[in-house]
């Protein structure tokens, strides 16, 4: 019955986590799509530098993930939220003292390091964040619609993708600190939300000790590494197309996301029923081809309408492929180990993400824009190859699932 679904589906638990979870990314990428230009405008850096900002920002969260995801399987879901939203409310304050070291003349190098410094921080916290978050939303999900429920969380992070570069960069038109100030604003309201949340605890068979073959989950894995590849071109497109825009004077980044976030939230809106369905495999192969024309699009043919469609195809392409690899990598996981499979498929949108952006930005300050656009554009051959060769045939999959359940009634 529809109603009946219905309620399985909007509880409030699931419903204060989705919101939670769109603060956290409006905190995260106001701050990540105008990074760069921060560098750039105030400390004087250039785009090799942003690159490796991002780079750090992504190891430290690589490197502390699986820790979160242990203690997470060990039940401490909101102890880890906690600490999470407390590191994303304090970070951009830390930005706003390096502003201010800079603007009171000392030393370049000092401003520098501590936005580097403040930037991996940034980093820890997200760590625990949104894996507490993505965690706490999975529990809240049943087997039957555990892709659509993923599909649904995933928009805070599409209307998070919408709104926060757009905002951050009117922002920091007024100034940086006022852009700063506002994306910790975000986590006071979601330290409201955090206290009247009620999470369910799950039913765990016993304490995990903390072993470093139980840190990553083995069943996640193939769409983790999937995702690895994928994500190299939207970490690229995300830290820097902003100033590519500017520079090539075409419509604002701004616009640019908030065409890719339109194309997120109505790609999620079905997603996670087609991934149910279907599986994840119609979503990586289409999703990949639509990015690596996005990708040629803005290397070939840097115009107002290749922009805008480039923009369209991307926001399909992002939309479409994370949820369902994520729920690829998670569906499979008892409550005892679902946050090490969390973690583990976040640690590869980490590494996606960051690795996207240093080797980016190492090809832009090398090559130019349109030569990295091309370059980066392979990884989603590599993405299809990963998925054809090994991810299809392993059981997480949804197409392997839905195969052997049809030869098992043959």
């Amino acid at each position: 019955m529809p109603g009946e679904r219905k309620a399985t589906l909007w509880t409030r638990s699931f419903v204060l986590i989705i919101v939670i979870n769109f603060l956290v990314f409006m905190n995260h990428i106001m701050v990540l799509t105008t990074f760069p230009i921060f560098l750039q405008d105030v400390l004087g850096q250039d785009e090799s530098v942003a690159g490796i900002a991002a780079l750090l920002f992504s190891i430290i969260a690589i490197l502390l993930r699986p820790f979160v995801g242990w203690l997470l399987n060990n039940g401490r879901r909101k102890s880890v939220l906690m600490i999470g939203l407390t590191g994303m409310f304090l970070m951009p304050l830390g930005y706003m003292l390096s502003t201010a070291l800079a603007g009171l003349g000392y030393s370049v190098l000092m401003a520098v390091a501590l936005a580097l410094v403040c930037r991996m921080l940034h980093g820890v916290s997200l760590a625990f964040s949104n894996t507490a978050t993505a965690t706490i939303a999975s529990d809240s999900l049943t087997r039957e619609h555990f892709a659509e429920g993923m599909g649904y969380f995933g928009m805070a992070t599409a209307l998070a993708t919408s709104m926060a570069p757009a905002l951050g960069l009117a922002l920091k038109r007024i100034s940086f600190a006022l852009m700063f100030g506002v994306s910790s604003g975000f986590m006071l309201l979601s330290f409201v939300l955090f206290l009247v949340i009620r999470t369910k605890r799950p039913q765990l068979a016993a304490k995990q000790p903390l072993r470093l073959r139980g840190l990553i989950d083995a069943d996640a894995v193939p769409a983790s590494v999937i995702c690895v590849a994928f994500l190299l071109t939207w970490g690229s497109i995300e830290n820097f197309l902003s100033k590519y825009a500017a520079d090539n004077g075409l419509p604002s980044g701004g616009i640019f996301f908030l065409i890719t976030a339109v194309m997120l939230v109505v790609v999620r809106l079905t997603v996670g029923k087609v991934a149910d369905r279907r599986g994840e495999g119609i979503f990586v192969y289409s999703c990949n081809a639509a990015m690596l024309i996005a990708l040629v699009l803005l290397a070939v043919a840097p115009n107002r309408v290749c922009f805008l469609l480039s923009a369209v195809l991307a926001g399909y392409a992002f939309g479409g492929i994370e949820p369902a690899l994520q729920s690829m990598a998670v569906h499979i996981a008892p409550p005892e180990r679902r946050g090490s499979a969390n973690s583990t498929f976040l640690c590869a949108y980490d590494l996606g993400m960051g690795c996207g952006a240093g080797i980016a930005g190492a090809l832009i300050a090398r090559l130019g824009y349109q030569s990295m656009f091309l370059l980066i554009a392979l990884a989603t051959v590599l993405s299809v190859l990963l998925y054809v060769f090994w991810g299809r045939r392993h059981p997480s999959s949804f197409v392997w699932q839905k195969k052997h359940a049809q030869d098992a009634r043959h």
